[in-house]
């Protein structure tokens, strides 16, 4: 069946006005000013947007799609996010990844969540290893897994500057990451190497001097939490100058201390100077947002949700950012990142992901893969298991 959206305001990200998108199968097949004129041989079904906005389906570049957790014990363990938890907040993409807990939870578990979740509906990815050296990988290296298991683009979560890391040497880590880029020219795929950055002191000194010391380009060293404190946020506006991508946590409002909530990251970042075309924003969803003292006892413990994402892109559309310029660390920039060519944006021949959003910039409608998962803000398409 074709789906026909009329009468939509697209932001594309960049704003193109009011205009008609034809869906087949997966893809946006036609996307302009003009009314298409479809046969009657086609069964169409008809959405008309009534003027509403319709943007470009959030990738989530950072999520815990097994659960994250554990620092308290089993008991602690997150559980593994379900469809709508993605749906529910616009996102139709997600990468997943591994974090403190990569032990009990491996490389194989994520693949095969990827692949579930792609089953129901959902795009999604996943980067092999997590906090620790030597990596936790399926075929027995880094590049083996990019190169041969589909779902797998990258390596990540690697911990730095935070005292549940292996504390990786500089050699390691630039192992890692020839390890990591070769497997990307390889395939195509982002072969980037997705940093954890913890509270530790020396903060984004170890990439500074892998990118200063190697012939590694230095797009593939991708530190996330870069907003958890100001010393490292200030840091990562430096970094970006060498042309790495920075991503910042979309934290719950009660777990942004010390630091600073992504939309002011954004904010602030825009007023530095910054690339905002090397800037990104993710929501750690299904992860746990622990806290610790000077001696590594827990003292708050949290979730990361996906929700918070649409919430951080209202902030920055009420804080006078332009709604074009306010997707792009949630769409276009990381389907750059990441190299999803098909992802991001809204064009012909682009994958039918899209969000109809209401007047007050929340999730109405979304669209993943050609078709509805939400329908006035409630789900029409559930998780094998929800």
């Amino acid at each position: 069946m074709l789906k026909l959206i009329k009468n939509a305001l697209i932001h594309a990200p960049n704003r193109l006005g009011i205009g008609h998108i034809v869906v087949a199968g997966e893809r946006i097949v036609y996307l302009g000013s003009t009314m298409p004129d479809l046969p009657d041989l086609f069964d169409v079904e008809i959405f008309d947007a009534e003027g509403a906005t319709i943007v470009p389906g959030l990738i989530d570049g950072h999520a815990h799609i097994t659960g994250g957790g554990g620092e308290t014990g089993p008991a602690s363990r997150v559980p593994p996010m379900v469809l709508s938890a993605f749906t529910k907040a616009g996102v139709t993409s997600v990468v997943g990844v591994l974090g403190t807990d990569d032990l009990t939870r491996n490389t194989q578990t994520l693949v095969q969540q990827a692949y579930g979740l792609r089953e129901e509906g959902l795009s999604a990815w996943c980067h092999t290893g997590g906090y620790h050296v030597p990596l936790t990988t399926l075929t027995g290296s880094a590049r083996g897994d990019i190169v041969f298991l589909d779902p797998v683009i990258g390596v990540g979560e690697l911990a730095i500057s935070d005292h549940r890391s292996s504390q990786p040497t500089l050699d390691e880590l630039l192992r890692i990451a020839s390890e990591a880029h070769v497997a990307g020219l390889m395939t195509g795929k982002a072969g980037i190497v997705h940093c954890h950055m913890g509270d530790g002191a020396r903060g984004l000194s170890m990439l500074e001097q892998a990118i200063e010391t190697c012939e590694i380009p230095s797009r593939v060293f991708n530190p996330t939490h870069i907003n958890r404190n100001l010393p490292l946020f200030r840091e990562a506006i430096a970094l970006t100058r060498h042309g790495c991508y920075v991503d910042a946590t979309a934290f719950p409002c009660e777990h942004v201390d010390p630091g600073i909530s992504a939309a002011d990251a954004y904010l602030q970042f825009r007023d530095a100077g910054g690339r905002l075309d090397r800037f990104t924003i993710s929501s750690d969803g299904g992860g746990c947002l622990p806290a610790f003292d000077d001696e590594g006892n827990l003292t708050r413990f949290g979730v990361g949700l996906c929700d918070i994402l649409p919430e951080t892109l209202g902030e920055l559309v009420r804080a006078d950012v332009p709604l074009s310029e306010a997707l792009a660390p949630f769409t276009s920039n990381v389907a750059d990142l990441l190299k999803l060519r098909r992802k991001g944006r809204l064009a012909t021949g682009m994958d039918a992901d899209l969000v109809v959003l209401n007047e007050d910039l929340g999730i109405r409608h979304v669209m993943a893969r050609g078709e509805w998962h939400i329908r006035d803000g409630q789900a029409v398409r559930y998780g094998t298991y929800e």
